[in-house]
């Protein structure tokens, strides 16, 4: 697994970060900041203690975050044909 990436690299089309009970914070703020400046257009926070996905979009600059748990189909923009709930998502299965 990579944790960085270049600044003059193509930047990624999705992120996805796996909650820890040591890296919520990271998870949840820093990382949001880091990669809205590299451009990255979908950035998923994959939150098994809270049992929630979120898709966080990337809207000038910002990213627009949307959770989504149960069996909520998850909806992405990059992924416009995925057909996975949160709960799926959750459980590592399709």
């Amino acid at each position: 697994m990579r944790n960085s990436y270049e600044l003059d690299e193509t930047p990624p089309i999705l992120v996805v970060e796996v909650v820890s009970e040591s890296t919520q914070t990271t998870d949840y703020r820093y990382k949001r900041s880091e990669y809205a400046v590299r451009g990255i257009p979908e950035y998923w926070i994959v939150d098994h203690l809270q049992q929630v996905v979120t898709v966080c979009t990337l809207l000038e600059g910002f990213y627009d975050a949307v959770p989504f748990r149960g069996e909520e189909r998850v909806i992405s923009a990059t992924f416009p044909d995925l057909n996975l709930s949160a709960a799926q998502i959750l459980a590592g299965r399709n």
